[in-house]
């Protein structure tokens, strides 16, 4: 009994300092935060046509709409900016979805140009990977992609 009791003692020792190194050295996404000029049409632009799900935010004061984008990952979203900016394609959100054709379907219900990465318009990009994506501009001018990623 003694053996086994040491052996599992020497077990959640061992695991418990290979946990706690890993948590130590790995960073993971918490959120991502983007500076807004329209809080309520941003919102409802990745609410309703990028279809993402909001999630309580801890502020309360109507500067701050808060959205789930994995586990444990958010995308806040701040109001505040003075006015719509350019961004680059570089730096962009990217969302994956079962289906490219039927978000571009959307896209194109809801009057949202979209193009593919070298910037022709209704048209897609399949990357070396074998991934479909497109690329699309927010109300604030952030660069978003669309992809089929299954990972």
């Amino acid at each position: 009994m003694k053996k086994i009791a040491a052996g599992l003692l020497f077990f959640l020792f061992t695991f418990s300092i290979a946990h706690s190194q890993d948590t130590k050295v790995k960073a993971r996404l918490n959120h991502i935060a983007i500076y807004v000029v329209d809080l309520k049409k941003s919102s409802d632009f990745y609410a309703q046509i990028v279809g993402l799900d909001t999630i309580p935010e801890p502020f309360h004061d109507g500067k701050h709409t808060w959205f789930s984008v994995g586990p444990k990952s958010h995308l806040h979203i701040i109001s505040g900016a003075t006015k719509k900016s350019e961004h680059d394609k570089n730096g962009h959100l990217c969302f994956s979805v079962l289906s490219v054709d039927d978000f571009i379907t959307s896209l194109k219900k809801n009057n949202i140009p979209f193009e593919n990465w070298a910037g022709e318009k209704n048209t897609f990009t399949i990357r070396v990977d074998g991934v479909k994506q497109i690329y699309f501009n927010d109300p604030d001018g952030y660069w978003v992609e669309i992809n089929d990623a299954k990972e």
